[in-house]
């Protein structure tokens, strides 16, 4: 009963924080963050001639580059450019897709940030939809992919509690400025047709067939340069041009 009591008491809060994000403000690391970085990210944000009130981001993830980059536009516009590029501080896994609770996988694909903990055990940490309804679709399994602080990793992008500072408070800001959902695009690499060839070697067709399916998205991010809008069609990404 004890367990049962305490998990409804986690569920509560966490969504408290999703649904009012304006009242993580008084979270003690929330505030440490603005402490220490709102001056500096702000003052970026204006040389972008952005501003935290009318803020959109997108985050684009290659794992083997171990690279975070974060995209930003006005709300009033529709194309997303390059804000800054974070390292990630440890991977696990192998490339390709996440397919199982506890395989260590960073998963691959088309996500967004759905929840929000400011009492994460890794500093700060922003939760993404995965399982998303593809991986449903494929039969995958798995829970609690994030975006964290620390430098330790299961199949989480970790940044350190330094850069997590960071990240949070941009995606707190993109979150009141009214952006439900936040994109975070998941890429084994640049999804070029050099890269690809010199990784099919390393994986089944399944994969490679999905890595194709990937690029396609890949592409139409690097043209477009917004927010995909898909569906998931015969279990693939289907994009919407």
């Amino acid at each position: 009963m004890h367990k049962i009591i305490s998990g409804l008491m986690i569920l509560l809060i966490t969504l408290s924080c999703q649904n009012q994000p304006k009242q993580q403000h008084t979270e003690d690391r929330v505030a440490v963050a603005k402490e220490e970085k709102e001056g500096q990210l702000k003052k970026l944000l204006a040389s972008k001639k952005l501003n935290t009130e009318e803020l959109n981001i997108l985050l684009v993830a290659y794992k083997n580059a171990d690279r975070l980059e974060l995209y930003a536009k006005a709300t009033t516009e529709s194309t997303y450019n390059l804000l800054h590029t974070y390292p990630i501080c440890k991977r696990s896994g192998i490339l390709g897709p996440k397919k199982a609770e506890g395989d260590k996988q960073v998963p691959e694909g088309f996500y967004h940030i759905d929840r929000f903990n400011p009492q994460s055990l890794y500093y700060l940490s922003l939760g993404l939809n995965y399982p998303n309804e593809l991986d449903k679709s494929l039969g995958y399994t798995g829970s609690d992919i994030f975006i964290h602080g620390k430098c330790e990793t299961v199949g989480c992008l970790p940044m350190t509690d330094d850069l997590i500072k960071e990240i949070y408070l941009y995606a707190l800001w993109a979150k009141e400025a009214g952006q439900q959902n936040i994109p975070v695009y998941i890429f084994p690499f640049e999804m070029t047709d050099e890269n690809i060839a010199k990784h099919k070697a390393d994986v089944n067709e399944a994969t490679l067939a999905f890595w194709q399916n990937l690029k396609e998205g890949y592409d139409l991010l690097l043209k477009e340069k917004k927010e995909l809008h898909f569906k998931v069609l015969e279990k693939k990404y289907g994009f919407e041009k």
